[in-house]
């Protein structure tokens, strides 16, 4: 198994009122949420993000992060899981000259409104059925993706990402580590599926073979 590492600990933090939030959020608002269409991206707030709009100032930092421990170079093939809009891989084209990049999502919203710089780069996809051939990356990320799947789908998942690539993934997922933060974790919670506790994350990665690297999100 990989390492427990922050490898977006350079990501801009947002101050999250978390009570108000899960006071507010209804089984509605998750329905709607889950579909991942206009109303997650760009509808009201309550669905999701309000307005995903592209902003440097989130991916840019990040990107020299993912540059430096994984080695990435003018080449280097890199797949996003659950690339929405695509603002990582733009980020990632301009700041590593020469990379490769791919992206899928599951939101045929999200990759119809992706950057013109990767749309050409991206397409609808199940992250339990990658349409690609074994270890096609050097390396493939998944951002708070997996995580939206029922526990055995997740699995799927995560034998895919390993499938396609050659040894280095990164992913994040929601988590927590004592009672407080899972009371803030699920009143938090608009998609995701799947939530345990960091040692029962751990246990599950080792059970169904994840290899690659990961990190938790905790609001």
């Amino acid at each position: 198994m990989g390492q427990e590492i922050d490898l977006l600990i350079n990501y801009p933090r947002t101050k999250r009122n978390v009570k108000e939030r899960g006071a507010t959020k209804t089984e509605e608002d998750r329905a709607i949420a889950r579909q991942f269409g206009k109303d997650f991206f760009d509808g009201d707030r309550r669905h999701g993000y309000g307005g995903f709009n592209y902003q440097p100032r989130f991916w840019q930092p990040v990107i020299p992060t993912f540059q430096k421990h994984f080695g990435l170079k003018a080449g280097s093939k890199v797949l996003d899981v659950g690339c929405a809009k695509g603002f990582m891989l733009h980020d990632m084209l301009q700041l590593i000259p020469g990379v490769q990049v791919e992206g899928v999502d599951v939101s045929a919203y999200a990759i119809e409104n992706t950057l013109e710089s990767v749309k050409f780069r991206v397409k609808v996809a199940d992250v339990r059925k990658l349409p690609f051939k074994d270890k096609s990356f050097d390396l493939v990320i998944s951002i708070n993706t997996v995580h939206n799947l029922e526990k055995k789908e997740l699995m799927k998942a995560l034998q895919e990402i390993e499938r396609v690539s050659k040894g280095n993934s990164f992913i994040t997922v929601d988590a927590y580590r004592n009672e407080e933060e899972k009371e803030a974790m699920y009143a938090w919670n608009l998609t995701a599926k799947t939530i345990m506790h960091v040692d029962e994350w751990k246990a599950f990665f080792k059970e169904v073979g994840y290899t690659g690297d990961y990190y938790w999100f905790i609001p």
